[in-house]
């Protein structure tokens, strides 16, 4: 993730001739992913709609439209939205695979 200035506005890029997988994940209200980790990829989310809770290593904080987090490969880390639910860019950095999920903690019985 860089930022380059230029004469007209500026621009970031998050990736650049690296292996990505690119979702927008959309949470229920008052719901909750569970607390997981993945051997294979990195994360980078960004708050398109609604707000929640983001909890990524030791750190939990509350999020709303806007605010972006990276989330390093190994890293516990999960998404609770708040009471207008919650929708997220994703941007997974290396090789995806849906079952590189290591589940800590489950409110669906998954761990």
């Amino acid at each position: 993730l860089y930022e380059e200035q230029r004469p007209w506005g500026h621009f970031r890029c998050f990736i650049k001739n690296s292996r990505s997988t690119v979702k927008i994940i959309s949470i229920k209200p008052n719901e909750i992913l569970s607390l997981q980790s993945h051997q294979n990829r990195a994360e980078f989310w960004r708050v398109l709609a609604g707000s929640g809770k983001m909890e990524v290593g030791d750190m939990t904080r509350n999020v709303k439209v806007g605010d972006e987090q990276e989330i390093p490969l190994g890293t516990k880390h999960r998404l609770s939205a708040g009471k207008d639910g919650m929708e997220l860019l994703e941007i997974a950095l290396g090789d995806f695979d849906e079952g590189d999920i290591v589940r800590y903690e489950d409110a669906y019985g998954r761990v």
